[in-house]
């Protein structure tokens, strides 16, 4: 077994290493520009996972100019699925979507072991990048030394490449920007989804990484034409499942420098946007699919449905904006 464990280790070495030649040689890393949706996890009303209902989902967003997907993201549910779960989640995402369209997934976990382990089943089930958020329960410890370890050895384990993933609003922790520059000279660490809005520090990190030619993304659609502004080469929007289309051409707007225009569809989807995310989260985005034709359903407990109160105002969200 111990012979076994070794020759597995050595097997996932060169495949880095090969990565990592190839890459080199190319002079350029995989290009992660682009819309990417992150995608809801449906459920049966007895909580199991409704694959039949995520693959009618997973076609409809085939058919919209996303980059690709993000799966076992926050709006995944992924803490509330099993790590055998969110493998096949991904798993069955890669064999629905389009070839053309990239599968980033999430493999984070709380220890570095885990998340190693973690963003190898998700390459084995067909990821084409990892997605990994900073582990956070013992936060205090997190300090830039402590996250800068923790990434390149993830990053130096995984046969595919590696996106930093930092979303204080549920974490409660940002990645250091002195973190995130000395990371961004990693071979493997491609780019950064960035969650926490705050427009000065992206363009402080698209500046001072801009030699190593690692890509940000912006994590929400509230703030995406201020990203691309500042140089952010696209989005993981959670508003990108319901409004796809949408968040797709104010991405193009701000690439082609239609300014005016960007700001004006920027303005209309703040709202239905915040509504989703910080106000009442993953509930809010599953109900908000419904309305568009995708399957939301129910989340898995310990979250709850929303109450008539919060689904009148999420209504009003999009309706007043000309969504519905």
């Amino acid at each position: 077994m111990f012979a076994i464990r070794n020759f597995s280790l050595l097997c996932r070495r060169s495949a880095v290493s090969t990565w990592r030649s190839k890459s080199q040689s190319a002079g350029q890393r995989l290009d992660i520009s682009g819309i990417y949706p992150p995608i809801a996890t449906p459920f049966t009303h007895s909580e199991d996972v409704d694959y039949q209902r995520l693959d009618e989902n997973i076609k409809k967003y085939g058919n919209i100019p996303f980059r690709g997907l993000v799966v076992q993201g926050s709006n995944g549910e992924y803490p509330y699925l099993t790590p055998e779960e969110r493998v096949e989640v991904v798993k069955r995402v890669r064999q629905a979507l389009p070839k053309d369209k990239m599968v980033m997934a999430g493999s984070g976990c709380e220890s570095t072991r885990g998340t190693i382990q973690m963003s190898q089943r998700m390459a084995d089930a067909g990821a084409d990048c990892v997605l990994v958020v900073t582990p956070c329960f013992y936060r205090g410890r997190m300090d830039s030394h402590a996250l800068i370890n923790h990434y390149m050895q993830v990053a130096d384990s995984s046969s595919v490449p590696v996106v930093l993933y930092s979303v204080p609003a549920n974490t409660g922790l940002d990645l250091p920007v002195d973190a995130i520059i000395q990371l961004s000279h990693h071979p493997n660490i491609v780019g950064l989804k960035d969650s926490g809005g705050d427009i000065t520090r992206i363009a402080l990190i698209v500046h001072k990484s801009s030699s190593q030619d690692f890509q940000v993304l912006a994590g929400s659609a509230g703030f995406l034409m201020a990203a691309y502004s500042v140089g952010a080469v696209g989005g993981v929007c959670a508003l990108a499942n319901v409004l796809g289309q949408q968040v797709c051409e104010l991405a193009q707007l701000c690439v082609s420098g239609h300014w005016d225009e960007a700001r004006k569809l920027q303005c209309r989807l703040i709202e239905p946007n915040t509504a989703v995310t910080r106000q009442y989260g993953v509930p809010a985005l599953k109900q908000a699919m419904e309305w568009f034709g995708y399957h939301g359903g129910v989340c898995r407990s310990p979250l709850q449905p929303l109450s008539k109160a919060d689904l009148d105002q999420l209504r009003a969200k999009f309706s007043s904006n000309g969504w519905l």
